[in-house]
């Protein structure tokens, strides 16, 4: 992990492979390099940090070449340091970038080792520079080279190749771990993502599973794992490179979070039509395989665990049948029953998560009935794994802490809830009121912005604290947790997340004058059993910061408290709305404590490793 950008040209291309790095700077890494073939031989630049860091060592160096990979990583094997940053080289004449994780590199490194070659790093990429010129000293090309590197490597992977020898010429490989090629006039690239690439080109190719790439000045050819070429479908990118631009914003994630009423209205957009959710937006077998549906099983990672928490609650009281959650790294390692006719249900912003990815590739193998992928990324391999999916529609999200991915996530599984329903008997005025609520929500999210101002004013009684506690009932719980994630993710204030109801046993012993308690109070059936968490609080003389629904915000708080209250929306609706001021809480306190809020440290947005 995490960015790659390789290109084959005619004319100098370190400011567009500079340019790529940074495009992909939202992914969060620790390092950055560059390797260009040069009229000085094979010239490697690497820096500790950030991006700019590289871009002033490049300028010091005036370095320039027509053939170049760069590469910006977040450490797996070995500290984030100089020794460890990529390319990797072998002997200067092969040099290396890599997303994943090689699992066999010990027994790689000890039998390089064994024929003479040095290592100068504690990474297990710099076994697969050593390896390709292996296979290049025994008289292969760089093409074969890498092929025959890449059918010993067990793990995920992408990686860019250069060689000293092939001047013109880059391979690039992927397996678990995403990669793009894209077309050029009399130049070609690769990436680890569209993104690097827009300002240069609209034409790209998503590399499937195993594939193996070759790009140089004339041509971008691909191959499978055998060598055998490969036809793929060139696609056209319908966003500009201005969709990833900060604009007026002082941070993407508060561009993101304001982006919201947008993102939800174009995820909702062809999908309802005369109070109703068009048939069929899963897919063509979609209905009849809603139809058998008996169980649901979600599998998901971070924030899109969170989501699928919410569409649990949704989908048992809409259709009635029984729904698992389960963390992606957790159950890729069980042995899981699949009852009958269960549908398996992956969700992911990116559609390149590791852990969620090996997870739906186990269950293949399971039974289920099929797999529908809730994702962003329409040629991710999530999707091009799954018999259905759903787009979320949301746009590029640069910030590591997810906002709108999450919130149009949340959007289309209310759409599969209510879909689901339909498909097993709910009531038509419930389903319709359900309906009804979804095209009420883009404004409903705008009139949640409007609090930003007092939310401003709010986080700054948490500049000084080390501790929060957030708390929701029923579908407001994973909303809660979703609260204190986003807190701890960029401001790095330690906070959990309760169900309110628990609180009696155990974390009241947690609550002082000191400890903020946030509590998310929409109008539903649950609101007097929250009100009562509520009196536990301040009985214990915590800090509370109510958000409820205006309609019965009255006597929830004492004037001494903070009550901050939201337009009345509808109960299904209600996660979605109460999630847009949490976001904007753990914005501002983090600008007030000054951290990077878009890379918070230790993060990364594409989580290809497990």
């Amino acid at each position: 992990m995490c960015g790659i950008v390789g290109i084959a040209a005619r004319r100098d291309v370190v400011g567009n492979l500079i340019y790529g790095l940074k495009a992909l700077e939202y992914r969060g890494y620790d390092s950055a390099g560059i390797a260009l073939i040069t009229d000085q031989g094979l010239t490697r630049l690497r820096a500790k940090g950030k991006v700019a860091e590289l871009e002033q060592l490049q300028q010091q160096h005036s370095v320039q070449g027509h053939t170049g990979i760069a590469h910006t990583r977040w450490a797996t094997h070995g500290v984030p340091a100089e020794r460890n940053a990529h390319p990797m080289t072998s002997r200067d004449e092969i040099a290396v970038v890599h997303n994943g994780i090689i699992e066999n590199h010990a027994e790689l490194r000890d039998e390089l080792r064994a024929k003479g070659y040095d290592f100068t790093s504690e990474t297990d990429t710099e076994v697969i520079a050593h390896l390709v010129h292996a296979e290049k000293a025994a008289g292969k090309d760089l093409l074969d080279a890498v092929l025959t590197v890449v059918r010993r490597l067990h793990g995920a992977y992408a990686i860019a190749v250069l060689s000293l020898q092939d001047p013109g010429r880059v391979i690039g490989a992927r397996k678990g771990s995403p990669m793009v090629m894209g077309l050029g006039d009399g130049e070609h690239y690769i990436a680890s993502d569209i993104h690097a690439l827009l300002p240069i080109t609209r034409r790209f190719v998503y590399l499937e599973e195993g594939d193996v790439a070759e790009i140089t000045i004339e041509r971008a050819r691909v191959f499978d794992i055998h060598g055998v070429e490969q036809q793929r479908k060139v696609k056209e990118a319908h966003f500009s490179a201005d969709a990833v631009e900060r604009g007026e914003y002082r941070h993407y994630m508060l561009k993101e979070i304001h982006e919201q009423p947008v993102a939800v209205a174009d995820t909702l957009e062809g999908r309802l039509l005369d109070g109703q959710i068009l048939t069929g937006i899963f897919g063509p077998q979609a209905v009849q395989l809603l139809k058998q549906t008996e169980a649901v099983q979600f599998v998901a990672c971070g924030s899109s665990y969170h989501a699928s928490m919410v569409a649990k609650y949704w989908i048992e009281a809409l259709a009635r049948i029984p729904v698992s959650v389960e963390i992606a790294s957790e159950y890729r390692y069980r042995d899981p029953v699949v009852p009958k006719n269960t549908l398996l249900v992956t969700v992911s912003q990116s559609g390149e998560t590791a852990d969620t990815l090996a997870a739906l590739r186990m269950a293949k193998s399971l039974g289920y009935l099929a797999e529908l992928a809730i994702c962003n990324v329409p040629e991710s391999s999530l999707v091009r794994e799954s018999a259905l999916c759903l787009m979320t529609r949301a746009g590029p999200e640069i910030g590591v802490a997810s906002t709108k991915a999450f919130v149009t996530q949340l959007t289309a599984l209310l759409l599969l809830a209510l879909e689901l329903g339909r498909q097993h008997g709910l009531d038509a005025t419930r389903y319709r009121d359900g309906v009804t609520q979804l095209e009420h929500l883009p404004q409903a999210v705008a009139d949640a912005l409007k609090l930003d101002p007092e939310i401003r004013v709010l986080a700054e009684r948490f500049a000084s604290k080390h501790h929060a506690l957030f708390l929701g009932r029923g579908r407001q719980f994973p909303i809660a947790m979703e609260g204190a994630l986003k807190l701890k993710e960029i401001s790095y204030i330690h906070a959990e997340a309760y169900p309110a109801g628990e609180l009696k046993h155990g974390p009241l012993a947690l609550v002082d004058e000191d400890m903020p308690v946030i509590a998310v109070a929409p109008n539903d059936h649950l609101l007097e059993k929250l009100k009562s968490n509520i009196e536990e609080v301040r009985a214990r003389g915590g800090q509370l910061i109510v958000f409820a629904d205006k309609s019965v915000s009255r006597g929830i708080t004492h004037p001494q408290e903070t009550l901050l209250e939201l337009e009345p929306c509808g109960e299904l609706i209600a996660p979605i709305v109460f999630t847009i001021p949490l976001q904007l809480l753990s914005y501002h306190v983090a600008v007030l404590k000054g951290t990077d809020v878009d890379q918070p440290r230790n993060l990364a947005k594409s989580v290809t490793v497990e």
